[in-house]
C-alpha cells in the first residue's frame, strides 16, 4: 500500500452515496460548495440498490397482479396470466441500472467529485481514503457521515440467503416459496407477505416481539386482519420463536405461545424482518471525541450535527426509524446548515407507508394516542367503498380515517388504508405541517372522480357533513355547524 503524503484539500467531504448522502452532494452543490462524495460500493446505497427501489418493484408487480381479475372485468382478457419471476428480476435489475445512472448525471451535472474508495477518518479534520493499492489523505473544512446501516437479525435466528432470507436477499430469489414464512410487523415484512401471496405462495405470518397488533391505528389493524384472511394468510400472535433450521427443500420454524405450548412451522422459505445497527465500524472515529447515543447510533443535533461541530451525520447511522425520507430530508438540511442557511430537522409528522395489496399510509396520532393527549377527540372515517372512483378501480377494500381534536377543530392524524393511499397521505403531511384544522381542509375543491374526494369525506364525516356515508344512528345533524 503506497500512503500519500500530501493532504488534499476539499470543503465538504460526504461519506456514503445513499439517498441521504447524496441529496446532501447536489443540495451543497447547489448552494456553491465544492462536494466530494465518497463511496465504496455504488451510488444509490442499500435504498436504491437493495432495498426500497427492489422492494418496489416487487410489490408493483404483485399490485399489478392483483389486478387482473378487473381487467377482466374491464374486458382486457390475457390468454397467458402466468407469473414470471425471472422477468420481474431482470425488470428490477433494469429500473435499479437506471436509477443509479441518474443518480450519477446528477452529480456530474453538479461537477461533484467521486471517489471510490473505503474512508476512515484520521483525526477531525482529515480522512483517508482506500481504493485498491492506494491510500490518500484529505483534509476537510466539513464532513457528512452518511454510511447508513446493515441488517441485525435476531439473535436465535441465521440468515443463509437461501432459505431463511432478510430483506436484501429475499429480492434475488430465483423461485417463488411454495410456502413462505414471515416474521416480523413492520412494513417490509407486510409488503413481502403481500407481495408473495399474489404471486401464488401460501403465507403465513409470524408477528414479532410477541405482538398482538400491527403499531398502526386500531381501525387500520382491524381492516388489515380481515384482508389478510381474506388472501388466506395466517397471522400467528403473542408467539417467540425458539428456532429456526433450514435444509436444501424446506425450513422449519419452532414457536411457543404466551402459554409455554410449542408449535412447529415448516415452510419453503423463511423471511425475517431485521433491527438496523449504524454502520460505523471501519469509520475510525474512535480516533475522534463523536458522542454515541445507548444504542449505538451518531448522536446529533436539530441541523445534523455531531459533538465535533465540522462533522455532521445523517440516514441509518442516526437515531431513528431507517427510512430514506429520513435521509433526505436531513441531508438537505445539513448541506444547508453548512452553507450558512438556517435549516432544522423536524421528523414529527414523518409518514409511514406500506406498499401492500391494499396501501396503507399514516401520519399523526392514531385513535388510541390522541385519546391519551386530549380529553375529547373527533373521529371521521370514510369508506372507500362509497367512493365513486374507488368503485371504477374496482378497489373498493379499506376507508379514511382522520382525527381531530373536539375543542379546536385541530387535524391530529390521517390513517387511510386503500387506493391511492401513499400519493394522498401527503395532504395529511401538508395538513399537520400547516396546523391545519377541518375548515382548512374541507374548503378547497377536490377532483371529481377521484379518491381524493374521500379525503375530503372523512373530514366531512368528522361534523356529520359526508354526502356518501349514512347518518350514524341517534345521531342528529346540526344543519348550522360549520
Amino acid at each position: 500500500m503506497v500512503v500519500g503524503e500530501l493532504a488534499h484539500e476539499r470543503d465538504v467531504v460526504i461519506i456514503g452515496g445513499g439517498p441521504g448522502g447524496y441529496n446532501a452532494a447536489i443540495r451543497a452543490a447547489q448552494l456553491g460548495l465544492s462536494v466530494t462524495l465518497i463511496e465504496k460500493d455504488q451510488l444509490g446505497g442499500r435504498c436504491l440498490n437493495k432495498g426500497c427501489i427492489p422492494s418496489k418493484v416487487f410489490t408493483h408487480a404483485s399490485i399489478k397482479n392483483a389486478e387482473l381479475k378487473h381487467l377482466d372485468e374491464l374486458g382486457i382478457s390475457f390468454s397467458d396470466s402466468s407469473f414470471q419471476l425471472g422477468k420481474l428480476q431482470n425488470y428490477k435489475a433494469k429500473v435499479i441500472n437506471q436509477l443509479r445512472k441518474g443518480v450519477e448525471s446528477l452529480c456530474k451535472a453538479h461537477k461533484i467529485e467521486i471517489l471510490k474508495g473505503k474512508a476512515s477518518f484520521l483525526s477531525n479534520d482529515r480522512i483517508g481514503v482506500e481504493a485498491n493499492d492506494s491510500f490518500e489523505v484529505y483534509r476537510f473544512q466539513h464532513a457528512v457521515i452518511a454510511t447508513g446501516g446493515k441488517l441485525i437479525p435476531p439473535k436465535h435466528i441465521q440468515i443463509d440467503h437461501e432459505r431463511i432470507l432478510n430483506a436484501q436477499s429475499i429480492f434475488s430469489i430465483e423461485t417463488i416459496p411454495k410456502h413462505l414464512i414471515v416474521y416480523g410487523s413492520d412494513y417490509i415484512a407486510l409488503e413481502i407477505a403481500m407481495s408473495f401471496n399474489t404471486f401464488g405462495s401460501q403465507v403465513s405470518f409470524i408477528l414479532d416481539d410477541e405482538k398482538e397488533e400491527f403499531s398502526f391505528d386500531s381501525s387500520i389493524n382491524r381492516e388489515l386482519q380481515r384482508v389478510m384472511k381474506k388472501s388466506k394468510i395466517k397471522i400467528y400472535k403473542n408467539r417467540k420463536i425458539i428456532q429456526a433450521t433450514s435444509t436444501l427443500e424446506n425450513v422449519t420454524v419452532e414457536l411457543e405461545t404466551n402459554e409455554g405450548n410449542r408449535e412447529t412451522l415448516e415452510g419453503s422459505h423463511f423471511f425475517v424482518s431485521c433491527k438496523t445497527k449504524a454502520n460505523i465500524d471501519e469509520l475510525g472515529i474512535e480516533r475522534l471525541p463523536i458522542n454515541l447515543t445507548n444504542k449505538g447510533f451518531i448522536e446529533i443535533n436539530q441541523v445534523g450535527q455531531t459533538s465535533i461541530q465540522n462533522i455532521y451525520a445523517i440516514g441509518d447511522v442516526t437515531e431513528g426509524d431507517a427510512l430514506a425520507v429520513k435521509a433526505i430530508k436531513q441531508g438537505k438540511v445539513v448541506a444547508e446548515t453548512i452553507a450558512g442557511i438556517d435549516s432544522e430537522i423536524d421528523l414529527t409528522f414523518i409518514p409511514t407507508i406500506v406498499h401492500s395489496v391494499p396501501p396503507i399510509a399514516s401520519v399523526g396520532l392514531t385513535e388510541e394516542e390522541a385519546r391519551k393527549e386530549y380529553e375529547s377527540i373527533n373521529i371521521g372515517q370514510f369508506p372507500l367503498a362509497s367512493n365513486g372512483y374507488a368503485s371504477i378501480l374496482g378497489q373498493k377494500d379499506g376507508f379514511i380515517k382522520v382525527i381531530s381534536d373536539a375543542k379546536n377543530d385541530l387535524i391530529l392524524g390521517v390513517h387511510i388504508i386503500g387506493a391511492g393511499a401513499v400519493e394522498l397521505i401527503s395532504s395529511g403531511v401538508i395538513g399537520l405541517e400547516n396546523v391545519a384544522r377541518d375548515e382548512d381542509i374541507m374548503f378547497p375543491l377536490y377532483p371529481h372522480p377521484s379518491i381524493n374526494e374521500g379525503l375530503l369525506e372523512a373530514i366531512e364525516a368528522l361534523k356529520e357533513k359526508a354526502i356518501h356515508k349514512p347518518p350514524q344512528k341517534g345521531t342528529k345533524v346540526n344543519l348550522k355547524s360549520k
